[in-house]
């Protein structure tokens, strides 16, 4: 056997742009086709979107315009603008930019210099524009390359810096920005910046009460066992109520302004005092989770120069808050013990809803210890066998970069089309979850009915999100039905079961719709698989004469071979989203209770979920 041979011709040095674009999961986590709200051209968009922040928290400019068109991104700010003489450097050198300098920027988001550079570098077309003193100056780039430089020049537009950028199509393969995750990011700036206003594509988005907004604007308001409770205090923020329908307990976390997705160590510190708070008050010590049980909460602090686990900065890690302050433990604590507690006192009415809240959520443990008991041997021996769970080798839990690693978990019907995602999958990362039929519709039951159904408690195992969706195994939730009239009704009641007890999946984004080809259009050259029967004609006339067309009537008729086509790189995903116009308990009363004419339109408008419609 050979030896492989290791010279110096084998050592190569990477300049700033060709490291990000070989190496883009390093800078943005992952690629994505704009499917997840996590997905690298949303990353892009809030790189650019921080720096505009921060001018905003330094007290320069109270607007934001955002305008996107197909795959053109333009952010313009009225800031201080971008120093003349640094606006090449700050967006094409590592490690340059005002940020490292705490006097001109304080608490910032972005603070490790990567931020535009990796959106330059990603970008077929990239345009910076400065404007401060009487003067402009512009750069355009293509891939991280300067491609026109032109000096200075006088200028009589506001002050203030304008990006312009695409996303590069042969790094973001088929992407599209969706309004909704775009919408949520926009809204979430201005809860943590009141007074701050957002004009994207014409229509503004402001907040006066911050988190008391959010919460506000996130729940129906019967659905609130009370108001919000919102406290704020230097360089902290929370918000908090109990609901009456959800079974687990909801966070949403900030730090800097930077929406903390997977929490870190200030969410876990909000949830710790939320507890020792609650005991000391009512002075019994309550178990943790009937103290949290229903909880939806929010908290938003700013800590100096802070430290994420990742580059995407969705999970802090800072334990000290900066300087000779202290740790962020002992600052929330501290913060949460003394007006939480205050507010308590003052409002006896909130106090007493609560305590029976945690009555309630303790006799209802109670009872279903014994059930749960069971139900968990049930699903331990069940994975044992393997009857239901062909699970990855890899989950969320094993990386600290989580987002970076994507996970998938597909559910589907049928042992045919269970066989054939198993046998193409990617075995490290995918998994599969064979259903037995038709799922029960759990509208109107309680949640002793997910330990008593077979296929609910072992699909709630398999996820492991029976405490929290902390613990959730996988980023992405697929549910991969026919599309046809009894696929959809699957999906239904599946959604159903989300919604009723675990809507935080679908609210934060790990709910999809696995999209698989309806025809395939092939010819002795060329395959063409076609989503629609647009597609479908559109693959006739590109393989004259006259090519053999397939009709997929269920996935179980699509070979492993040919599935590989379609839950790999190229797989098409639509994210299953909330209607904000109508509360959870409204959207399964009307169309999982007697009334259900309109099912069909249900799934396609209330909850987006786009399919295709097929003759029968």
């Amino acid at each position: 056997m050979s030896e492989t041979q290791y010279t110096e011709d084998n050592i190569r040095s990477l300049d700033w742009k060709e490291h990000i674009r070989l190496r883009p999961g390093m800078y943005i986590g992952k690629l994505g086709d704009g499917s997840s709200p996590d997905d690298g051209i949303y990353i892009l968009l809030k790189e650019v979107i921080d720096n505009a922040i921060d001018e905003f928290v330094m007290g320069a400019g109270k607007t934001i315009e955002i305008r996107i068109k197909d795959k053109e991104v333009k952010v313009r700010d009225y800031g201080r603008g971008i120093p003349l003489g640094k606006v090449v450097d700050v967006v094409s050198k590592m490690n340059t930019g005002g940020k490292y300098d705490t006097r001109a920027f304080k608490k910032a988001v972005g603070l490790n210099g990567v931020g535009t550079k990796a959106v330059n570098a990603l970008s077929s077309f990239f345009l910076v524009e400065s404007t401060r003193d009487g003067l402009m100056k512009s750069a355009e780039f293509e891939c991280g390359n300067l491609k026109n430089d032109p000096p200075s020049e006088e200028s009589v537009k506001r002050r203030g810096t304008k990006v312009i950028f695409s996303p590069d199509e042969s790094i973001f393969k088929n992407y599209k920005f969706r309004k909704e995750y775009v919408e949520k990011m926009l809204m979430n700036y201005v809860y943590l910046n009141p007074g701050l206003t957002i004009d994207f594509n014409g229509e503004k988005f402001f907040s006066e009460n911050g988190l008391k907004d959010l919460l506000e604007d996130n729940m129906a308001s019967d659905d609130m066992l009370y108001p919000v409770i919102h406290l704020k205090g230097e360089d902290i923020e929370i918000a908090l109520t109990h609901s009456k329908s959800q079974y687990s307990e909801e966070y949403h976390s900030f730090v800097n302004g930077q929406n903390t997705t997977q929490g870190g160590t200030h969410q876990a510190a909000f949830r710790e005092s939320l507890v020792k708070t609650i005991r000391e008050f009512y002075g019994k010590n309550y178990e943790a989770s009937d103290v949290r049980k229903s909880i939806v909460g929010a908290i938003s602090i700013k800590v100096m120069e802070p430290v994420f686990e990742s580059q995407t900065k969705t999970k802090l890690g800072s334990t000290d808050m900066g300087g000779k302050l202290p740790t962020v433990r002992t600052f929330i604590n501290d913060f949460i013990k003394t007006h939480l507690d205050n507010y308590l006192h003052k409002n006896q009415d909130v106090a007493e809803k609560i305590q029976r809240k945690i009555v309630q959520a303790e006799r209802e443990r109670k009872e279903l210890s014994g059930i749960r008991k069971l139900a968990k041997d049930r699903a331990k021996k069940a994975s044992l066998h393997n009857k239901k769970l062909r699970d990855c080798r890899i989950h969320l839990d094993d990386s600290k970069n989580d987002r970076i690693l994507e996970t998938t978990l597909f559910i589907t019907e049928g042992d045919s089309a269970s066989g054939s995602i198993t046998k193409s999958r990617d075995v490290n990362t995918q998994a599969v979850f064979s259903l037995k039929g038709k799922p029960l519709n759990s509208y109107g039951l309680t949640k002793k009915i997910v330990y008593e159904n077979e296929e609910f408690n072992l699909l709630q195992a398999a996820l492991n999100i029976e405490e929290s969706l902390e613990d959730l195994r996988y980023n992405n939730i697929v549910i991969a039905t026919d599309a046809d009239v009894d696929g959809m009704h699957i999906r239904l009641l599946l959604i159903t079961f989300f919604l009723q007890f675990f809507p935080e999946v679908i609210k934060e984004g790990h709910l999809y719709i696995l999209q698989t080809p309806l025809f395939r259009v092939r010819n002795k050259k060329e395959t063409i698989y076609c989503y629609s029967e647009e597609e479908r004609v559109n693959a006739i006339e590109k393989l004259k004469p006259k090519p053999e067309i397939t009709r997929f009537k269920g996935l179980g008729e699509i070979s492993p071979g040919e599935f590989q086509h379609f839950i790999g790189e190229n797989i098409r995903l639509d994210p299953v989203m909330l209607d904000k116009a109508m509360s959870i308990e409204e959207l399964l009363s009307f169309y999982m209770g007697k009334n259900t004419p309109d099912r069909q339109d249900f799934i396609i408008n209330n909850l987006k979920v786009e399919l295709d419609k097929v003759e029968e």
